[in-house]
């Protein structure tokens, strides 16, 4: 199930987050290994998050790599420790829609994200560069808990993407 895009306007956020470079090929890697991290950071400083954990795509080459991020948006900053970073995501307006289905689906669901974008002229906040497109902020939120919803195909996903100013 899909829902109609919407634009929002988001205020500056903090997060923490850790980096990965990687291809396509190696895109559950953030979750396997950056989220565990996170969460472990999150209660061992005392630190509170206020949304669902994502992956934020900072720069995209499909036919090479990616820099993506795992992150979870917090109150607060506490220290950056080992792989885990402090972060701010930008103010502005977000196009974004919410997908309920398999993750694995999702290259399908940003292509219509991007179709609806293009259709009413509106222009993501992206630099393209030669190894890639550099976002501002290219949200994909995971909004459902794998324990607390166990089937993939019933997990609910907002990709929110940062539109030019």
């Amino acid at each position: 199930m899909l829902t109609l895009p919407k634009t929002e306007k988001r205020k500056t956020q903090p997060y923490v987050y850790v980096p990965f470079t990687l291809t396509m090929r190696q895109m559950q890697k953030p979750a396997r290994e950056g989220f565990p991290l996170l969460f472990a950071h999150l209660g061992k400083h005392g630190l509170k998050p206020v949304g669902a954990p994502f992956y934020n795509y900072r720069r995209i080459d499909m036919a090479d790599t990616l820099d993506v991020e795992a992150g979870i948006a917090v109150e607060a900053l506490g220290p950056e420790e080992g792989k885990v970073r402090n972060g701010t995501l930008p103010a502005g307006n977000f196009l974004g829609l919410s997908w309920t289905g398999h993750p694995d689906k999702l290259i399908t669901v940003t292509g219509m994200l991007i179709g609806w974008a293009n259709l009413r002229q509106q222009k993501f906040d992206v630099v393209e560069k030669p190894d890639g497109d550099h976002f501002a902020c290219r949200l994909e939120i995971y909004e459902s808990d794998p324990d607390e919803v166990p089937n993939m195909d019933d997990w609910v996903t907002t990709l929110a993407f940062k539109l030019k100013d």
